[in-house]
């Protein structure tokens, strides 16, 4: 079955073939649109422009110039240097089980910090805040609707909702109480930068190793460079010894 023939530029066809190998060229934030058709359609008329100044330079006999054939030479020397490279890299791969032996050896890099989800009210005034402290204690008003009503902080609208967050995220004397609170319990008024703060925590993570599962890829990835990178200087060594003129 042909290819479909999208336009003809001097007697040459510009195919539906070429214009999917430029779009899959195109820098990295444009891929998403490469689907879209009105971006296809902008992608093709630059192809058809393309075309255009190249038989502008074949008519123009800019392929005898000395600046040509350089450019040319150049290309041609980075295409082989880079296929070669591609052939260098090949046979690099990373086994399950290096895979595994790396995260056995070397666990604790892959730490996770302890963490908290917590809620909180932010007043201008210590008074403010404990009188809103004692409502919520009493049993007047929930924690979340005294966040709503009275919180300072955009996060007043979510019932005082911070979600989660680790250590140093938030500033000390925040943190220090939050990491500290048993879990449901109101602690403040707690004085910060900010004003002063009832503080409920909803939840909390203790320190952790990262499962396998979530890293391994992680890992591989990191592997596979290092072989490549040890692959790459080998080779250049090798190369050297053959063709580097002492």
């Amino acid at each position: 079955m042909s290819e479909k023939v999208l336009a003809t530029v001097a007697g040459q066809p510009i195919t539906e073939e070429e214009l999917q190998a430029f779009l899959n060229n195109v820098p990295r934030e444009q891929q998403p649109y490469i689907n879209n058709p009105q971006f296809r359609d902008q992608c093709l008329e630059q192809l058809i422009s393309l075309h255009l100044f190249a038989q502008m330079g074949e008519e123009m006999k800019l392929e005898e110039t000395e600046e040509f054939q350089q450019i040319l030479k150049n290309a041609k020397k980075d295409i082989l240097a880079q296929l070669a490279m591609r052939e260098t890299m090949k046979g690099v791969e990373v086994s399950d089980e290096e895979v595994k032996a790396y995260y056995d050896a070397n666990s604790q890099q892959f730490k996770k910090g302890a963490t908290v989800s917590a809620k909180h009210i932010l007043t201008d005034s210590e008074e403010k805040c404990q009188t809103i402290l004692e409502s919520i204690l009493n049993g007047e008003k929930t924690f979340e609707d005294s966040a709503k009503e009275f919180s300072t902080c955009p996060s007043g609208t979510r019932g005082g909702d911070l979600g989660q967050f680790g250590r140093g995220q938030m500033v000390k004397e925040f943190e220090d109480v939050a990491f500290e609170a048993e879990i449901g319990e109101v602690k403040g008024p707690v004085k910060t930068q900010f004003g002063y703060h009832l503080i409920k925590v909803e939840n909390r993570t203790e320190e952790s190793v990262a499962a396998f599962d979530e890293v391994k890829e992680t890992i591989r990835r990191s592997l596979v460079q290092q072989k490549q990178n040890a692959k790459y200087m080998e080779q250049v060594n090798v190369l050297k010894e053959k063709y580097l003129e002492k």
